[in-house]
């Protein structure tokens, strides 16, 4: 199984690619930069962009992680839909499935989150919408690690620090749904 990972820090944290190259038996590459968008994915004048248009025109792949940037799916919903429906089409036209890596709200109470002007469960609800939305219009599959995180017995646990990227245990979370979204029924 070949697998190409678009996204940013939320992608790559806590050696996340690995774990699930692991966890798949899989081959795992990884396009990301922190901070960085899809839309980034699709521009050819960007480094991201050149690798990712080359690999999806040029090389076999089983499934396509599309990962956005952290708060896009909420605060920018239109642009993060647009991206993921051209870079989802992209890959469909590759013969490779592609799969909408939701990621999670940012923690309860943390300063980002206060800064966006959103609870945490307002938060949520927008990234969840727009997670659904991208996977039904790119006729795919969702690996719903937002939802995992929201009905964990205890969220805060799967957070580093900052509020916004995975604790290692979160980054576990991310890697078992992810997997299991991609055929796999074991755990990391």
């Amino acid at each position: 199984m070949r697998i190409l990972m678009l996204g940013n820090s939320l992608t790559t944290a806590h050696g996340l690619p690995d774990t699930l190259a692991r966890e798949l038996g899989a081959e795992v590459r990884v396009h990301a930069r922190g901070g960085a968008r899809l839309a980034e994915h699709l521009n050819p004048k960007t480094r991201n962009g050149a690798r990712t248009l080359a690999a999806l025109g040029r090389e076999p792949w089983d499934f396509v992680v599309l990962q956005e940037m952290s708060h896009a799916p909420a605060t920018t919903p239109d642009a993060y839909l647009t991206s993921a429906s051209r870079l989802c089409k992209l890959a469909h036209a590759a013969g490779a499935t592609p799969v909408v890596y939701a990621t999670w709200a940012y923690r309860d109470g943390c300063a980002k989150l206060r800064r966006l002007g959103m609870t945490y469960s307002q938060m949520h609800a927008a990234m969840h919408d727009a997670f659904v939305q991208a996977a039904r219009e790119g006729d795919t599959r969702l690996a719903d690690v937002c939802d995992a995180f929201f009905s964990a017995a205890d969220p805060a646990a799967l957070y580093a620090p900052d509020g916004v990227h995975p604790s290692e245990s979160g980054a576990l979370l991310a890697v078992r749904v992810l997997a299991g979204t991609m055929g796999s029924a074991g755990s990391a």
